[in-house]
């Protein structure tokens, strides 16, 4: 599992590297007009009101400009972005990016059931390697903010119900553009409330 972690992150720490001259060059007022769109979902501060959507304040601009690429190319399916980034250029995607990644994050609180709270501990921390299960933290760090350089995402203060279908696309197999699929991989060995219990816990994380 040690193994897998440190090639994969090599390997994604490569194409974040293949994409560092547009981050530099990206423009975050410029990312603000084009994110104008996208407030009825996201928030005006990049904070949704809807757990139904993702919190981007805060949220890695390489992983973010990766998941507006990938959903432009067709590589993400996402019925409720169906068009909104078609016609976006990688340096579109990438001043988006940064304007997101430049504002205050979510600050949520986690449900106070101890058994949850526990569980959501558990796993972030520790994984579970009765399932073959690794710490969360490991890619996302311990405090949920995700690495830039590795394209691995911000998890912390993000909406639980959003947590919760993201970890089920993966499992399910309809989300499957994390590189190696370890996502998909991972996810598949959780039980529903140990999503729950992740989902919860990395709300209040930070």
């Amino acid at each position: 599992m040690r193994k897998l972690l440190a090639s994969l992150a090599i390997t994604v720490g490569a194409v974040g590297v293949a994409h560092a001259d547009l981050q530099a060059d990206a423009d975050a007022a410029a990312g603000k007009e084009k994110a104008q769109a996208c407030a009825a979902c996201h928030g005006q501060e990049g904070i949704s009101p809807s757990g139904a959507f993702p919190n981007l304040a805060g949220q890695q601009a390489s992983y973010l400009a990766k998941q507006i690429m990938d959903i432009r190319d067709g590589d993400r399916e996402v019925a409720q972005m169906a068009g909104q980034v078609d016609n976006y250029s990688d340096q579109d995607a990438w001043d988006v990016a940064v304007y997101f990644a430049d504002l205050d994050p979510a600050l949520g609180q986690a449900d106070a059931d101890e058994a949850l709270v526990e569980r959501g501990r558990e796993l972030y921390r520790a994984g579970d390697m009765s399932k073959g299960v690794p710490a969360c933290a490991a890619c996302h760090t311990p405090t949920g903010e995700g690495i830039g350089s590795a394209v691995y995402p911000a998890l912390s203060g993000q909406h639980p119900d959003y947590t919760l279908s993201t970890l089920q696309d993966f499992a399910s197999g309809d989300r499957n553009n994390d590189p190696a699929n370890m996502m998909g991989d991972i996810a598949s060995k959780l039980s529903d409330s140990d999503m729950e219990a992740v989902a919860n816990y990395v709300l209040g994380l930070h």
